[in-house]
């Protein structure tokens, strides 16, 4: 039996995640937020505590993916091709600053493999946002002073996040909206009787980004809200206000990853 992931089969291609290198490029409407630094708090595993700082800083992410491995998997865009939200929390590990996924949304399987895979704790969602096309016409947004964009987020039918950003100038340095390195938590459970409490893998674990890169990064004003919703919890960080907006391309490559502790 081959693959990388499940389903393991004879051909080893009806995997939902081959084996790395993942290499991805997306488009990004972004708005940093603040919201109460004790349920920050309360969102963060062991090994992580609030940032001094900032506590209770946050980002929030709606970003049109395109995805491709080692056999130019972008030419089949229905797998390839798909949207995602996440947010962000600003945090400390061993003094270092760093940022923590506690929430995270996806339309595709392919890519929630690879995620748990990572440690990101996806779940299914419907992302959107507004696009760009250097076309022109009233039918599109300037990517430049004025555009506005717009994204939302919703599971299981109901509308979790939703989010402005009108832009007014370039990012002076692009290469700091990627500052901090990223931590996830790969949580597997134990399905074995008498053992649902100890997980089979439960580690903290750090992102690690090959070449990343991001290109007409735009900033501005923005709004963001999220909304209350029947089995979610992430109206329970409150958007108490909002910083600046961003728009900008990214792009980068997945072989590895950090453990932290486990």
């Amino acid at each position: 039996m081959k693959g990388y992931t499940v389903p393991l089969s004879p051909r080893g291609i009806a995997n939902l995640a081959p084996a790395p290198p993942w290499h991805y490029a997306g488009t990004v409407v972004a708005v940093e937020f603040f919201t109460d630094p004790d349920a920050a708090a309360a969102t963060l595993p062991r090994g992580l505590t609030p940032d001094p700082d900032s506590a209770g800083r946050g980002v929030a992410m709606f970003i049109d993916w395109q995805y491709s491995s080692t056999n130019l998997e972008y030419l089949d865009p229905a797998r390839s091709q798909y949207r995602e939200f996440f947010i962000t929390l600003d945090a400390h590990h061993d003094g270092t600053p760093v940022s923590w996924c506690p929430y995270i949304y996806v339309d595709n399987d392919s890519a929630m493999a690879r995620g748990w895979v990572q440690g990101f704790p996806k779940k299914l969602g419907a992302v959107h946002q507004t696009r760009a096309y250097t076309v022109g016409g009233p039918g599109t947004p300037v990517l430049g002073p004025g555009g506005r964009f717009g994204a939302s987020a919703s599971s299981a039918g109901q509308r979790i996040a939703e989010a402005t950003i009108t832009l007014q100038q370039p990012v002076p340095d692009p290469t700091a909206l990627m500052g901090r390195p990223l931590v996830n938590l790969r949580h597997f459970p134990n399905l074995t009787a008498g053992q649902h409490d100890r997980p089979a893998v439960h580690e903290l674990v750090m992102a690690v980004l090959d070449n990343p890169a991001v290109s007409d990064a735009w900033a501005g004003t923005a709004d963001l809200a999220f909304l209350p919703a029947h089995g979610e919890e992430l109206a329970d960080l409150p958007v108490q206000r909002v910083g600046k907006g961003f728009h900008f391309d990214l792009a980068y490559t997945v072989t590895d990853l950090t453990t932290l502790t486990d």
